[in-house]
C-alpha cells in the first residue's frame, strides 16, 4: 500500500482540508431495504448491452441492488438522492479530485487511499485519461486503474444528454494488463437538485487483456486468481461515497471553481 487511510498531521492544512469529516451519515433507507433483499435475478439489472436506456426517462425495476449472472459476471445498482446539488458539479469533481491523494479522502474518508492520475498531470479534464486508485471495498483493498471513456463508448450519445451528466469508466487492475469491467454514473436534475444512478457490470465477457502480450509464467497464476470485487460491498461502498460528498459539495464546488 503506497498510502493510508484518513488525514494525518499536516494533511488538512490544504485550502479544502476543512472538508474533511470521518463521520459519515447512514446509508439511505432505500439502499437499505436493497442489501435485505440480498442478491437479485440478473434480469432485474440493467444489461450492459442496454446502457443507453440510463438516458430515458422514469426508473428501472431495479435502482438498488446487485445480481450474480450464469455467465459468471455482476451487475450493481445504486441510487443517490443529492439535493442542493447539479450535475455539472460532478463534472467538475470527477476532474479535481484525481491530482491530490487529500482530495480523494474527501469523497470517502473511511475507505480511500490514495488517487493519482496515470498520465502524471494535474486538474483538469477527465475523459481519456486514467486514475489510479487504492481503496477498501469493505475490508478488501483495492488497486484500481479507472479508465474514463466518452459517454458514447457506451452508446450514450451527447445528444441525449441535454441537462445531465453521464460519467463513464473501463474498470481495471492497477498491477497486472487487465479490465474487469465497465461503470456509469448517470446525474439528472430533479427537483431541487440532482440525482445520480450508478450502474457497474463487473467479470464474465467483460474481462478482457488491455492489449495482445505473451502470457508469462509469472503472470498467469495472479490473473487466473483475479478477484472481484464482492457486489454487496461494492454497493455499500458507492452508497456511501456518493452521499457524503453530496453533502458539501456545493461549497467545494462553489470555493474552487
Amino acid at each position: 500500500m503506497t498510502g493510508y487511510l484518513g488525514y494525518r498531521a499536516g494533511d488538512d492544512d490544504t485550502a479544502w482540508g476543512a472538508f474533511f469529516d470521518p463521520h459519515m451519515a447512514p446509508l439511505s433507507q432505500h439502499v437499505v431495504a436493497a442489501l435485505h433483499h440480498g442478491p437479485q435475478a440478473g434480469e432485474l439489472l440493467l444489461d450492459f448491452a442496454c446502457a443507453a436506456d440510463l438516458l430515458d426517462s422514469g426508473y428501472h425495476p431495479t435502482e438498488d441492488g446487485y445480481a450474480r449472472a450464469a455467465d459468471g459476471s455482476v451487475a450493481v445498482a445504486v441510487r443517490t438522492d443529492m439535493p442542493g446539488v447539479t450535475p455539472a458539479m460532478w463534472e467538475w469533481w470527477f476532474g479535481w479530485h484525481g491530482s491530490d491523494a487529500r482530495r480523494y479522502k474527501l469523497w470517502h474518508p473511511r475507505a480511500h487511499v490514495s488517487a493519482r492520475w496515470a498520465d502524471g498531470g494535474g486538474d483538469g479534464s477527465y475523459v481519456g485519461r486514467t486514475s489510479l486508485v487504492e481503496e477498501y471495498l469493505g475490508s478488501a483493498l483495492t488497486k484500481a486503474a479507472i479508465r474514463f471513456v466518452p459517454p458514447a463508448e457506451l452508446g450514450l450519445p451527447p445528444s441525449r444528454l441535454g441537462d445531465s451528466v453521464a460519467v463513464c469508466a473501463r474498470l481495471g487492475s492497477a498491477d497486472l494488463p487487465v479490465d474487469i469491467g465497465w461503470l456509469v454514473h448517470q446525474i439528472r436534475p430533479v427537483a431541487g437538485g440532482a440525482e445520480m444512478r450508478s450502474r457497474f457490470w463487473m467479470g464474465g465477457p467483460h474481462v478482457q487483456f488491455r492489449r495482445p502480450i505473451p502470457l508469462p509464467g509469472r503472470l498467469i497464476r495472479p490473473i487466473a486468481g483475479l478477484q472481484l470485487p464482492d457486489p454487496r460491498d461494492l454497493m455499500v461502498h458507492c452508497a456511501q461515497e456518493m452521499s457524503h460528498l453530496a453533502g458539501f459539495l456545493p461549497e467545494l464546488h462553489a470555493r474552487f471553481t
